[in-house]
């Protein structure tokens, strides 16, 4: 079967639209079309459904896409760096959170980089990284946000628990768990607050979920990441909320305390987000792909 078609379908199928993926291939839109029909006549059965906005896959084109998409792929990619001189090295322009994306994602990526891919890695807040994705800044951008519209498309990556932590004399002073889980709130009134922003985004997330309110008091410490939040609290300048995935360590180290073990801790969702139909690009879907299936053990 030909290679072009199969590349055709598998990019129509990421694009949801035949005029995107015209786009994206470089070809018109009446070359893409008669290439789907080509194919569909071949297999005898219909592939997509034409839509007022765009094409909905069939039955039969989902399970073909899901199955072929990485054979797909991995074909051009040898048959690209085939013919490029150099031995095409491409770029992925990453975008997230600091502290995510160096502890989780970058260490994800290692092994494609072991094959050739180069990584650029940016950070900033949710709506920079929207408009960066939209603006062809970023080829791939990790969030807590889910972003509206059609332009970007977002895919549930992982969730991450969140953790008030506190050092051990600070968990003393309190009592322990069981103190503030029968004293609720009050107990951590009167206890110095370490986070990232004046509006303490996560404490209060935590106190929200957990207490149903919002904390009363201000940040005693505000510095730029959560990495220093923990080494803030390590040294016992008060205490946080941090992502279990950052301060696992310390926690079994005992150079932090879990203050509190609430039934049901708070969530957070991380998505992967990219413009519609990018990936139809075999080095972009690849890292989609691979870090979907390292996140499974996250």
């Amino acid at each position: 079967m030909d290679l072009a078609l199969l590349r055709t379908f598998v990019t129509v199928h990421r694009a949801g639209s035949f005029t995107r993926a015209a786009a994206l291939l470089g070809l018109s839109q009446p070359a893409v079309t008669s290439q789907i029909r080509t194919l569909e006549r071949q297999l005898g059965r219909p592939l997509f459904l034409r839509e007022a906005r765009g094409v909905r896959p069939t039955s039969l084109g989902d399970e073909l896409a899901h199955k072929m998409a990485p054979h797909v792929d991995a074909l051009l990619e040898i048959t690209e760096s085939g013919l490029d001189e150099d031995g095409a090295r491409h770029t992925l322009h990453l975008a997230g959170p600091p502290e995510f994306t160096a502890l989780r994602v970058l260490p994800a990526l290692t092994p494609l980089v072991g094959q050739g891919l180069a990584v650029r890695a940016a950070h900033g807040m949710a709506d920079e990284l929207f408009e960066g994705l939209a603006a062809g800044r970023h080829d791939l951008a990790i969030t807590t946000t889910r972003p509206r519209g059609r332009l970007l498309t977002a895919t549930p990556l992982c969730d991450e628990e969140h953790v008030l932590v506190g050092a051990p004399r600070w968990a003393a002073r309190l009592g322990g768990a069981a103190v503030v889980r029968d004293k609720g709130v009050r107990s951590l009134e009167h206890l110095p607050v370490v986070e990232v922003h004046e509006s303490l985004p996560l404490v209060s997330r935590y106190w929200t979920a957990v207490f149903d309110t919002k904390p009363l008091a201000a940040g005693t410490v505000v510095v730029p990441d959560l990495r220093a939040v923990l080494t803030c609290v390590i040294a016992g300048a008060g205490i946080g909320v941090l992502p279990r995935y950052l301060c696992g360590d310390a926690l079994d180290t005992g150079e932090v305390v879990d203050l509190l073990d609430p039934p049901v801790p708070p969530l957070r969702t991380y998505f992967l987000v990219v413009r519609a139909g990018t990936l139809a690009h075999p080095h972009l879907a690849r890292a989609h792909e691979w870090l979907l299936r390292a996140a499974v053990s996250w």
